[in-house]
């Protein structure tokens, strides 16, 4: 076929209608297209810290309920510790996490600057063995002999591009993104943290003036909590592309079991100490 010069198309143009033919085929034989996921650059900062404050946040304030007694002067000192060490505990936990997130996004993309100067010294100096190196990764994926060798021969043409797929085959790493930001994850680490760690605290602040009754404010702390993490799961189901009720169920899961247990630990305290009501 004949080069059209007005549009650039080559003799290459049948080989890619050949291969959307294909693809359209593969799709319609399969079925419906699978959901694509929601791509986020912070989506792992929000889903962590904000599965982890609520979880530790509701876990205090139940630990805390279990180990109080029921009269007027400790329900006082209950509220009090349930706010105030929230509140701090919240604060210090979200400081921890933001700056942990800091930390390992920042050493995290400078091992993966390493290990590419690395692999570029190697390429560069060693070219031969690399490209047989990079054989044996096509070959397990079911690529045949020849054409894994002729595709790690384009590959040797474009230096840069045989260093990142070495980086990617054989170390399981991608080339470091130099326009990432490792303060804006723990940033944003920290802010969900607060934002959704809050949740099972507000109970024992919008109801003051309502009740006093100790277990009204904890069974409120038990729904803002259970909405959180149902909230949290309907993102993750979103951004994953998860099925809803899955991810909910398991999400609010995760929560009853930290719940409970820190509710069993403070209760046993509690007698084993051997304070009665």
């Amino acid at each position: 076929m004949a080069e059209n010069h007005d549009t650039g198309v080559s003799s290459n143009a049948p080989l890619l209608r050949s291969v959307d033919e294909e693809m359209g085929k593969s799709t319609t034989e399969s079925g419906r297209r699978p959901k694509e996921p929601w791509k986020g650059e912070f989506v792992k900062s929000i889903v962590y810290a904000g599965l982890d404050a609520i979880v530790t946040s509701f876990s205090l304030i139940s630990s805390i309920s279990a180990s109080h007694l029921s009269s007027w002067y400790i329900f006082c000192i209950c509220q009090f510790d349930v706010l105030v060490l929230g509140f701090a505990n919240l604060v210090a936990d979200g400081i921890s996490m933001g700056f942990g997130d800091f930390v390992s996004s920042s050493t995290e993309r400078d091992v993966a600057a390493k290990e590419r100067l690395v692999t570029q010294w190697e390429v560069t100096n060693h070219c031969g063995p690399q490209q047989l190196e990079l054989l044996h990764p096509y070959q397990d994926q079911g690529m045949d002999v020849h054409d894994a060798n002729m595709v790690v021969n384009v590959f040797a043409k474009y230096k840069d591009i045989l260093v990142d797929e070495k980086m990617a085959a054989q170390k399981g790493m991608l080339t470091p993104d130099q326009a990432q930001k490792p303060w804006k994850n723990g940033l944003v680490t920290f802010a969900a943290f607060l934002m959704f760690g809050s949740a099972p605290l507000l109970s024992f602040i919008i109801l003051i003036p309502f009740t006093n009754n100790e277990k009204h404010k904890f069974v409120g702390a038990c729904i803002l909590s259970a909405l959180a993490l149902a909230l949290l799961g309907l993102a993750k189901a979103k951004i994953a592309g998860q099925k809803y009720a899955f991810s909910v169920a398991i999400t609010l899961f995760n929560g009853v079991v930290a719940a409970a247990a820190a509710y069993i630990i403070g209760w046993t305290l509690r007698n084993v100490a051997g304070l009665q009501d």
